[in-house]
């Protein structure tokens, strides 16, 4: 039997966390909305802490939270599942559903975890590359084609990150018969659902049994803190071999999370407006910049909080040189293309973490990166 073979991903090991917040001048490399207080006006948390039972909780997760995600899915409580945040529920089922021998269909970019889970394990993985000029679009007849008789999961993401960009509706739904039909789950990560500029329509798990949605509070609702993801599945199959790996890992969630969690997801609907409103202004103050710079391109996302621009290949700028500078000299974050796997001369821009003045000088100072190594480069 062979061991998990882990190594830290390059997201992490370079993350504003591991070089610390208080020396970085301008943050753009964060993925979510703002962070939020216990005490915020904006969540007006009603949990009674006081009488919280610190005990072991259920091992399925808060039973009003999973209510109300249930609901959300026309389903019902027993097909929800909560985890230690989207991370430990796409932990969770990939090492439950993948082992050495199976075969992952995965699309890249991609948030790491979707990529170095698998390759830990050591499953077989066809990467699903997309591309920037075909303005990062998913085609169900390449996923089609990927799958072998060997396939066990197909992972997809939507909003996706680090593009933003949202996978039709009529694409997921074709996916979706195409794995119903190869006998395969699909794997939908929906972290930045609740952050769709339209209406995200219900969570893919909806589509069938052998479909399996992932979300959590972090991203939409700034509340990465509290560690709340989940898995909603209708296969109960398939949900008590989850509720198998996480009673292994970590039997229970923190019954204090996921009270805070339940709290604010009473009040989603009101701070989805709110969350949505706040990411399309940091969105526009984005377009407005990006217009004026000659040097870079991008597709406009159409969810999440994060957009990934390139430098153009006329630009007549050096890559590394402009990330160096940018990092070194500026103190400015952004999440540079090898955290996807993807050449540096991309770069994911968060626009709904940062408050306004910073996202502008961050801006201003990726301008001023690009001009700095395009002379070094001359």
């Amino acid at each position: 039997m062979s061991a998990m073979r882990y190594v830290r991903m390059p997201i992490e090991v370079e993350s504003p966390e591991e070089a610390g917040y208080a020396t970085i001048a301008a943050n753009l490399a964060e993925s979510s909305m703002p962070d939020v207080t216990l005490g915020s006006g904006g969540l007006g948390l009603d949990v009674g802490l006081d009488t919280i039972v610190l005990g072991y909780g259920d091992h399925r997760g808060e039973p009003a939270l999973r209510r109300m995600i249930a609901a959300e899915a026309a389903t019902t409580p027993d097909a929800v599942l909560l985890t230690p945040g989207a991370a430990g529920a796409l932990f969770i089922v990939q090492t439950a559903l993948l082992g050495a021998g199976d075969h992952l269909v995965v699309v890249r970019p991609n948030y790491a975890t979707n990529i170095e889970t698998p390759r830990a394990i050591g499953c077989d993985v066809t990467h699903l590359d997309l591309s920037f000029d075909d303005a990062w679009r998913l085609d169900p007849d390449a996923v089609a084609a990927a799958i072998t008789e060997r396939t066990r999961v197909v992972s997809i993401t939507t909003p996706h990150n680090p593009t933003g960009t949202v996978v039709e509706a009529g694409v997921v739904d074709a996916v979706s018969r195409t794995c119903a039909e190869r006998g395969c789950v699909l794997l939908v990560d929906e972290t930045y659902r609740d952050l769709a500029y339209g209406d995200p329509g219900p969570p893919a798990a909806a589509l069938g049994p052998h479909v399996v949605s992932v979300s959590s509070l972090s991203k939409a609702y700034g509340l990465p803190g509290i560690r709340v993801g989940w898995i909603v599945c209708t296969d109960p199959a398939l949900v008590e071999l989850f509720l198998a790996a996480k009673e292994q890992t970590v039997i229970c969630g923190s019954v204090l999370d996921e009270a805070v969690a339940a709290d604010v997801y009473r009040r989603r609907h009101d701070l989805r407006r709110a969350n949505v409103a706040a990411a399309r202004a940091g969105l526009e103050v984005v377009r407005t910049w990006i217009a004026g710079v000659d040097a870079l391109e991008w597709v406009e996302p159409a969810g999440g909080a994060v957009c990934f621009p390139r430098l153009a290949d006329d630009a007549g700028v050096d890559a590394a040189r402009f990330h160096q500078v940018l990092r070194e000299d500026m103190r400015t974050w952004v999440g540079p293309g090898h955290w996807f796997e993807q050449p540096l001369r991309y770069f994911r821009v968060g626009f709904g973490w940062p408050p306004v003045a910073e996202l502008q000088r961050g801006l201003a100072n990726v301008e001023a990166a690009i001009a700095e190594a395009g002379r070094g480069r001359a």
